[in-house]
């Protein structure tokens, strides 16, 4: 399964390859074949495994750069995705989209803490039963495009897709007190599938 941008991307580089070959040859046209091969590759969207029970599941694919603490009991997890990993964001829990902030800020490079405070972002606060969880899109130093199809007042499931940043990028999570977090700095994660934390007893 492939992102519907990916397929736009595609087509518009084949066909401009296509025209290199006929006005100079394979040779000229072969970068932009090869573009398009990486774009069909950058916006793939596999099939996921979505996890049962009362958990979190991470909401990108990529590597656990940070866990820190926020303030009242609030945790942080911060996740790096670079530009081979799936870009599709996934809802960490089930529940109703209560708050949406967008802001706009700078473009550093995601993986410094930075990012988390000065880049621009997205953020979805999302009510489950008697939690709340808010999961932040960060556009990164080569990512400057932040998609998100959900808004105040919709629901989710958990797992189910509702935004992607284009080529490279950061993703947070923040969890309350009630969250045990499962992951720490270094793990790599899958979006929708992988466990970042339980809900304790």
């Amino acid at each position: 399964m492939i992102v519907k941008d990916g397929v736009f991307y595609g087509i518009g580089l084949v066909s401009a390859g296509a025209l290199a070959v006929y006005l100079g040859g394979v040779w000229w046209g072969l970068p932009f074949f090869l573009l398009a091969g990486f774009c069909v590759y950058f916006f793939r969207d596999p099939e996921r495994t979505i996890p049962e029970g009362p958990v979190a599941v991470s909401p990108a694919d990529g590597k656990v750069m940070l866990v820190r603490t926020l303030g009242d009991g609030r945790r942080r997890i911060s996740i790096f995705l670079n530009i081979f990993d799936v870009h599709v964001n996934r809802a960490p829990v089930t529940g109703t989209v209560v708050e949406r902030i967008y802001r706009k800020g700078k473009y550093r490079m995601a993986h410094k803490e930075a990012a988390s405070e000065e880049n621009e972002q997205n953020s979805l606060t999302i009510e489950s039963g008697n939690t709340r969880v808010v999961v932040s899109q960060i556009a990164g130093l080569i990512a400057r495009r932040i998609v998100c199809t959900k808004d105040v007042g919709d629901s989710v499931q958990k797992g189910e897709r509702f935004g992607l940043i284009k080529f490279g990028s950061r993703t947070d999570l923040d969890l309350g007190p009630e969250w045990e977090i499962v992951v720490q700095p270094g793990d790599r994660v899958r979006g929708g599938s992988s466990i970042l934390a339980r809900m304790r007893p």
